[in-house]
């Protein structure tokens, strides 16, 4: 195979850390590379050195005469006024664009909720993020380099993704992404980026797992801890799911081997006894519940009857904009139902892991944050664990135990929210997308913790590995205020939408009443109307973050920005509940 791309003792510093230490590897023809590594340790900067955005400090980068790079990079640069019509089919009217049929799946899948003639500029985030795919996808380049491309993506759209890039004109692939299901049905070779070195594996995640595994065990005995949790993910590869992964290209036998006497990841039974005796028998019990927001009101559920017993392992799905973040406020108290009671256990802490980040005072220091908490957390059997450990397994060591919680990432500020929340001991955990900005590793961790944590847990989440890793059912919000259990999982889920599509395709036009142009014409009105004020909404929140980053040692000023924030969040998902109503019924 030729090599499309040659990285030759490629050296980039920042401040005073060594990112890539002289790295020599190569993209050569019929890659698939699966880039992973813990948060700051150089992901991105390789994939800008490879794409020539960023020149590295020392070495060279050389591609091959005539190639084209197509590179989708964390935050866009769309030129001012330009219409997604005009980043995606180059302006063209729909009736051409749609003849074709790779535009069209594409236009389809990422960006069915967009109004092609409007300005990227007016889009939201996680709209303008699809749109910089769409761009990339459709540009014909040789090389696909592409930095967390499942980011705002439901697992539905996730699956179509792996598909198309599997399936892909492209030469080549080069993809960071914390989503290990995605990297194991789309790549052929892994590597991980660490300590300035780039250290290459034959095969997808799954393939990885073992590779590292083996690599480590021979390793002197060192990384104890690691070596385990690594043992732990290989063994889940091995027995999960059958549907959850492609075909792994590790050699069976030494996998077999490896986990021979691993046991399962958790003991569902003794979590539940000392669940039963933390929480009591009763934890939530919905009777007759109806929820209703936005305005107009649009209703997530209409009379549900559900009983969530301790030590229950859920995992909650639905379209964006579905109502699972609405569920979950409903559960933590924070929002009432329009209708029906929610029966709380007496003894119940609850532990919420919400979408936003402004919760800790941004002038504290690490330390210091956690230092307010408790210094032992108790597992299931009696087993402690300590702060020291927590902080250290969630990559808080050295400089990073004295920096400014300000000065944090986001994903590093999210790996602080979720370890203060653990050493509060709840016995509900309710988390909303608690994978976002996390590395591998740190889902690792988390995951490894949650195997011996007695509580009942109910996730929110798009990364179908962790779900399916972390619960033991999975219910799905349908549409029509339902709320159904789906004893098959996620293949179950993406199976009835799949039939539900199909089913809407071949619905008939009205008969009598309204026309269907009439009330093509109605709803078009009604869902610009929406759109308007979600433009309007997404440039506040922008600003509120703005202020939030601004306040940050201002803790009494940065608690009033994120209940303002709090607020604003519910009001836009509201807003897109009603636009996917409207959008439901021109179908």
């Amino acid at each position: 195979m030729a090599n499309l791309i040659n990285l030759e003792r490629a050296t980039v510093g920042y401040g005073t850390r060594t990112l890539l230490d002289a790295v020599s590897l190569g993209v050569e023809e019929g890659d698939a590379i699966g880039v992973v590594g813990r948060n700051g340790d150089g992901k991105t900067t390789l994939l800008k050195v490879l794409t020539g955005v960023g020149d590295p400090d020392s070495g060279r980068v050389t591609h091959t005469s005539g190639l084209s790079v197509g590179y989708l990079r964390q935050a866009d640069d769309f030129p001012v006024g330009a219409t997604v019509r005009g980043v995606v089919a180059g302006g063209r009217p729909d009736h051409v664009w749609a003849a074709d049929a790779d535009t069209r799946a594409v236009v389809e899948n990422l960006l069915a909720e967009v109004a092609l003639d409007a300005e990227v500029a007016g889009l939201s985030g996680g709209e303008r993020r699809r749109a910089a795919l769409a761009e990339v996808l459709l540009a014909g380049h040789d090389v696909l380099v592409l930095d967390e491309p499942t980011n705002h993506l439901d697992v539905e759209v996730i699956g179509w993704l792996a598909g198309h890039l599997g399936s892909r004109p492209a030469r080549a692939l080069v993809v960071v992404s914390h989503d290990r299901w995605f990297l194991d049905a789309v790549c052929s070779k892994t590597w991980e980026v660490h300590d300035g070195v780039v250290d290459a594996y034959d095969g997808g995640y799954a393939a990885y797992v073992l590779a590292r595994s083996e690599r480590m065990r021979v390793a002197a005995g060192t990384e104890a801890r690691r070596q385990n949790l690594m043992r732990k993910e290989l063994a889940w590869l091995r027995r999960g799911p059958p549907a959850r992964t492609s075909k792994p290209k590790f050699r069976i036998q030494a996998a077999n081997e490896l986990i021979a006497n691993e046991p399962p990841p958790r003991d569902s039974l003794v979590l539940q006894r000392f669940a039963t005796a933390r929480l009591g028998k009763d934890v939530f019990d919905l009777h007759r519940v109806c929820l209703e927001v936005g305005d107009p009101p649009r209703t997530l559920l209409d009379g549900i009857d559900w009983s969530i017993g301790p030590g229950a392992r859920i995992g909650l799905v639905g379209v964006n904009g579905s109502g699972k973040t609405s569920v979950l406020r409903l559960l933590a108290g924070e929002d009432s139902p329009t209708a029906g009671t929610v029966k709380r256990g007496l003894t119940l802490r609850i532990g919420y892991l919400s979408q936003a980040l402004g919760e800790i005072d941004g002038g504290q220091r690490v330390i210091d944050a956690v230092a307010e908490h408790r210094r032992i957390a108790e597992l299931a059997g009696g087993r402690e664990i300590s702060a020291d450990t927590l902080l250290k397994d969630f990559g808080f060591v050295g400089d990073k135990l004295i920096a400014r919680i300000g000065e944090l990432s986001g994903g590093e500020r999210r790996r602080l929210q979720f370890l203060r929340m653990l050493l509060d001991e709840p016995n509900v955990l309710l988390l909303d997308e608690p994978t976002n900005d996390l590395d591998i590793d740190t889902l690792t961790v988390i995951e490894d913790y949650l195997d011996g944590w007695p509580g009942t847990l109910i996730v929110v989440t798009h990364d179908r590995y962790f779900l399916e890793r972390v619960s033991d059912v999975t219910y799905a919000l349908t549409g029509g205020g339902r709320c159904d259990l789906l004893p098959g999982g996620i293949e179950q889920y993406l199976a009835d939408r799949a039939a539900a599509d199909t089913a809407t395709s071949a619905k008939p036009a009205p008969e009598r009443g309204e026309t269907a142009a009439a009330r093509d014409r109605r709803l078009g009105k009604e869902m610009a109307r929406i759109e308007s004020q979600l433009a309007k909404l997404d440039d506040r929140i922008a600003s509120l973050h703005e202020s939030m980053a601004a306040a940050a040692a201002d803790h009494v000023r940065a608690g009033e920005l994120n209940a303002e924030l709090g607020e604003l969040l519910a009001r836009k998902d509201g807003l897109e509940e009603a636009w996917l109503a409207a959008a439901a019924d021109g179908v």
